[in-house]
């Protein structure tokens, strides 16, 4: 009997590049879709899609924020046999006021989850809080590298969760039959304001690191000055702006109850990345 693959879009990055390792390690076949994978796949070019569904009965959904994609590939890997898939969404995608309304990633992740909910196929819903990640390899690591995270947030607190916790509960969402229907709300075990992140960076690091509190609009004219579009400087503070209303600072037990244990704290990430070199400078 041929072993059908589990599909991975965005299967290179944070999420799903974990997701595919701890898969493997399971020794569940993975394909890994990306523009570099093989077969090729690329979620602005529809003619890809087709091989990288081929023979697949399950999909690690991560979806391609600047466009409205998830829909047609879901219908897409329905007809092609598919019959369940896991979603990457985002937390606040149900909360109105959370992200701004003319935001792309928010449309993503409202169209994506009406998609699958209402696709006929076996699903689950991963809603993550902000990435521990960002730090370490995301948009965050050059602040830290440089020593100052200058940021609109305030005094807002998140509870950041472990991209390494993230993959767990998809990987068991895709291997188990228990979380047909669920929607799993991701987060820390604790809320941590940014002088905390940075504290605790600089306490594993050895690096001096501090946290500016910028408003939105300085922060914005100094993206702008660096050479940012102005819309795109607008969509980063708009990302950046339930920290500073403090919609982010709940925490949530979907890695409890999927994975029957508590989260990776914080501390743990920042010990385990700074000890593999992840805040380390080229030579």
């Amino acid at each position: 009997m041929t072993e059908h693959p589990i599909l991975i879009t965005g299967g290179t990055g944070k999420v799903g590049g974990r997701a595919a390792a701890q898969l493997r390690a399971k020794g569940v076949a993975v394909r890994v879709g990306s523009r570099s994978g093989e077969p090729r796949f690329d979620w602005e070019d529809e003619s890809t899609w087709d091989a990288a569904l081929a023979g697949v009965q399950k999909v690690f959904l991560v979806p391609h924020d600047g466009a409205l994609l998830t829909r047609p590939f879901v219908r897409r890997a329905k007809e092609l046999g598919v019959e369940r898939v896991v979603l990457l969404s985002g937390r606040g995608a149900d909360v109105p006021g959370y992200a701004s309304e003319d935001g792309i990633a928010g449309k993503t992740h409202i169209d994506g989850e009406d998609a699958v909910r209402t696709s006929g196929l076996d699903f689950t819903v991963v809603r993550p809080a902000w990435f521990a990640q960002n730090f370490s390899e995301g948009f965050f690591r050059d602040a830290v590298l440089a020593g100052e995270l200058r940021l609109p947030a305030g005094d807002g607190a998140a509870g950041f969760v472990d991209a390494e916790d993230i993959a767990a509960v998809a990987v068991a969402a895709l291997t188990e039959d228990t979380h047909s229907g669920r929607t799993y709300e991701l987060s820390g075990p604790s809320a941590l304001t940014l002088t905390e992140v940075v504290e605790l960076i600089s306490q594993a690091t050895g690096r001096t690191v501090r946290y500016v509190s910028l408003s939105e609009e300085d922060f914005i004219a100094e993206l702008v000055a660096e050479g940012w579009p102005k819309a795109d400087a607008q969509d980063y503070a708009d990302s950046i702006g339930p920290i500073r209303r403090n919609m982010d600072s709940h925490l949530s037990d979907g890695v409890q109850t999927a994975l029957g244990r508590p989260p990776r704290p914080f501390s743990q990430f920042v010990t385990e990345a700074g000890a593999a070199g992840a805040w380390r400078e080229a030579e």
